[in-house]
């Protein structure tokens, strides 16, 4: 494992240009989380509307994730072939078509077929972002971009459930889909103004097609062993483990091939050698469980112990998105300033000390004191992404940012989705095995689960300390031959 010299440098302003390129991605990914977050209340009256079983429409949601994963990986070659500003413009394209294509969808299958286009698009634009974003960044101030950048990501969980529960209460729901559609539009605009033009000099790279073959049905297989997994049967369910440990052999079968072809493979997987990808990383992984696995638990249990609609749990989960956006801007700072290390692990120790009322409290516990509580424990969420995010890129010459990009999205999306699973299990075994006990027994499963992500976040919050400690800058003049980037 190695890790870079570290140069300090004072913090410096953002400029005009760098607040037109924010400006143009926020605009974008307003859309993609938007989406997500009105979809997580809408499957229900999908699943009416179209009259299909709600088994069949959570595709709608799947298939979107498969596509987002899968196309997660091939972002550093298309930004390579068509440079970073025709990659975002195809990119918000391929998603604005899919979002109309899905409004008009007329059953269950298009409807699939047609998330299938969005996920596409939207796999592009995350992790093209960030790229972009942190190449111009040349290393300073990327704590203060990656909050400013990560406003959607803040906005989403507190105004997508509202915006998705009035859609449904008023309009009809292809109307969940043309909400996407100013923002991309807005977006694309603005690309084509504001954003620089990058075009690839010299020879077009050419696609690593062992790579896609290995590592993009992996991706799948691993996601959708892991959604199967959320059954009765847990992990050993039949069409969970075999899909998950012939994914895992795929991913390393992947590795192998990847380290041997070194930078000519479809992801540079040589980089995990270095400190600061490594650590963000596994955190990144980790923060699925400790962190983001709880995003099913709570909706579970405000449904089912505690009588809410599915509209009131979402307006119910509105302050854990507010305290996330009060900390946007002092994480970033602090990031820039003393490093991701003591930021990271103060959130952790957060969300884990802001779950524990959640693990004691009963159905008759005042509501308005766990709104309270949630408030806290978004605060912690906002100090563990932004953070991570950053230290994933420092000391890393610009051509490793795409790969860099790719690993940690790829990271935090397994996280998310193994985190679900982990604890939708340990919660269905805790039901089963109490099942007896009527609905005493419900609250204590819950209680346990609630434990669980507990101990996640503490045993993340320990695993903190191996994040590099304050910023690593690129230097500049004489500091050049005094600072090498890390080697792997």
């Amino acid at each position: 494992m190695t890790d870079a010299k570290q140069v300090e440098s004072p913090a410096e302003s953002l400029s005009r240009d760098d607040y037109k390129m924010i400006a143009v991605f926020i605009v974008g990914v307003l859309a993609v989380v938007f989406d997500t977050t009105i979809m997580s209340i809408a499957l229900h009256s999908l699943s009416t509307e179209l009259k299909s079983p709600v088994s069949t429409i959570q595709w709608v949601t799947t298939g979107y994730v498969l596509a987002l994963a899968a196309t997660v990986p091939l972002t550093g070659w298309l930004q390579q072939r068509l440079g970073g500003k025709r990659s975002w413009i195809l990119a918000v394209a391929l998603f604005l078509i899919g979002s109309v294509l899905c409004s008009l969808a007329w059953n269950a299958s298009s409807l699939i077929a047609f998330r299938v286009v969005q996920g596409i698009g939207g796999g592009i634009m995350m992790p093209l972002m960030q790229t972009l974003l942190m190449q111009r960044a040349g290393g300073r101030n990327l704590g203060r971009l990656a909050a400013t950048v990560g406003l959607p990501a803040m906005l989403g969980p507190i105004l997508g459930p509202a915006v998705g529960g009035a859609i449904l209460h008023w309009l009809d729901w292809p109307w969940l889909f043309w909400v996407n559609v100013p923002f991309c539009v807005a977006s694309l605009l603005l690309a084509w103004r504001w954003l620089p033009t990058d075009r690839p000099t010299g020879r077009a790279p050419r696609l690593d097609i062992v790579g896609v073959i290995l590592l993009l049905p992996a991706l799948v297989l691993i996601l959708v062993g892991l959604s199967n997994s959320a059954g009765h049967d847990g992990f050993a369910a039949h069409d969970a483990w075999p899909l998950i440990a012939i994914g895992v052999l795929l991913l390393l079968s992947f590795a192998g091939y990847a380290l041997r072809r070194g930078d000519r493979a479809l992801v540079d997987v040589r980089l995990l050698g270095v400190r600061s990808v490594a650590s963000a990383s596994a955190l990144l992984f980790l923060s699925g469980v400790a962190a983001y696995g709880i995003m099913l638990l709570l909706p579970l249990y405000l449904q089912q112990l505690r009588g809410m609609d599915a509209l009131g749990a979402g307006l119910f989960m509105i302050p854990q998105g507010i305290g996330m956006l009060f900390s946007r801007t002092i994480a970033g700072r602090l990031s820039d300033t003393i490093g991701a290390r003591p930021v990271a692990f103060c959130g952790f120790l957060i969300v884990g000390l802001a779950t524990i009322p959640f693990a004691l409290s009963t159905a008759t516990t005042d509501k308005w004191f766990l709104m309270a509580v949630l408030v806290v424990r978004g605060f912690g969420l906002g100090g563990i992404i932004m953070p991570l995010m950053v230290a994933s890129y420092q000391g890393l010459a610009a051509t490793d940012i795409p790969h860099s990009s790719i690993i940690t999205r790829t990271a935090q999306q397994l996280g998310g989705s193994f985190g679900t699973a982990v604890l939708a299990v340990i919660l269905q075994s805790a039901m089963l095995s109490r099942v007896a006990a009527g609905s005493a027994g419900a609250s204590d499963a819950f209680d346990i689960a609630f434990w669980w992500s507990i101990g996640f976040a503490v045993l993340a919050a320990v695993l903190a300390v191996w994040l590099p400690g304050r910023p690593v800058v690129e230097p500049s003049g004489d500091q050049l031959k005094d600072a090498p980037m890390p080697s792997r």
